[in-house]
């Protein structure tokens, strides 16, 4: 559906989701996505037209509904450039509404849901394929903490259109287990950014080598949100400051999307936070988008023998 070589998408992040890295993906063969969260329509539109100069294959963007105050301009964004896009990523909200508005449009939509629930109402709405996410991907997650084990064989029970697993995934065998539950690909988010690619900070990429099995944690649990981010001594304070108030006004000005930006892209990890899923140990390297695609493909391939040879 995506006219890619390997079943493997890039996650549309925020901040650090641009266009040379979806581009990046694409030529190793997966399928790139450009987010928009953290940016302006102005920004968004900067990074799709690299991405279209960067690449002859097919790209996608993210459109995280509940980050935008206004969801129009960067719509208009989508529209003008719809002959550029081949997919949509719609997360951090309700789709249904905006479903009917990307296929008229001619491109394909992919719901990030992290319940079976979700995924059927998606799938009734028309959404073209499902991205299930479980809780050890890194950034926002869904409430009730399900991990992508358990919910890629329940989603894929229920639904009839792809399924795309998401969450914790690092490496060629994570791939082929997450194929082997009836996955039809994979998306993987923190394995990108620690590429030459990725407008990341060097501080952040050089933490996502460094960090190990134990090193993210679940922030604004007790604000009703799920954010997997790697443990630092910034993480405790808020931890400290949520632990006695949890309202909103309080905590909010020290998890605001500027603060995850001055650590993700200006590198101050003293200052702010970082997003990581729990697969963040298996990261040991800084490669280019294309050389990660092909080991985990190499990876992937050795799994499958190995599959093979068991017997029963």
């Amino acid at each position: 559906m995506l006219d890619i070589r390997y079943p493997i998408i890039e996650g549309g992040m925020a901040y650090v989701g641009n266009g040379s890295l979806a581009a990046a993906v694409s030529n190793g063969g997966g399928f790139g996505q450009i987010g928009s969260a953290g940016g302006t329509p102005e920004s968004f539109e900067e990074e799709i037209l690299i991405a279209a100069t960067q690449t002859k294959f097919p790209f996608g963007v993210n459109l995280p509904i509940s980050e935008h105050k206004d969801n129009t301009p960067f719509i208009n964004v989508i529209e003008k450039h719809k002959d550029k896009i081949k997919a949509i990523s719609i997360s951090s909200g309700n789709p249904l509404p905006y479903i009917p508005i990307f296929k008229e449009m001619g491109i394909i939509t992919m719901i990030l849901t992290s319940s079976v629930k979700h995924a059927e109402k998606a799938e009734k709405a028309g959404g073209d394929i499902i991205v299930c996410e479980g809780y050890e991907a890194g950034g926002y997650n869904g409430g009730a903490e399900l991990t992508t084990f358990a919910l890629v064989p329940q989603i894929t029970q229920k639904v009839n259109i792809p399924v795309i697993a998401a969450g914790g995934i690092s490496n060629g065998k994570g791939m082929i287990a997450a194929m082997s539950l009836g996955a039809d690909g994979v998306q993987l988010g923190t394995r990108f950014v620690a590429t030459t690619e990725c407008v990341a900070h060097e501080n952040y990429k050089q933490l996502l080598i460094q960090s190990m099995d134990e090193d993210t944690t679940i922030l604004t649990r007790s604000m009703g949100g799920v954010m997997r981010v790697i443990k630092s001594d910034y993480v405790t304070k808020v931890q400290e400051i949520l632990h006695t108030d949890s309202s909103p006004e309080v905590v909010l000005p020290y998890i605001s999307g500027a603060i995850n930006k001055k650590a993700a892209i200006e590198g101050d990890l003293l200052n702010g936070w970082v997003n990581a899923g729990q697969g963040v140990g298996l990261i040991e390297t800084i490669e280019s988008a294309e050389q990660i695609v092909g080991r985990i493909i190499n990876e992937a391939t050795i799994a499958i023998d190995k599959v093979k040879s068991i017997k029963f």
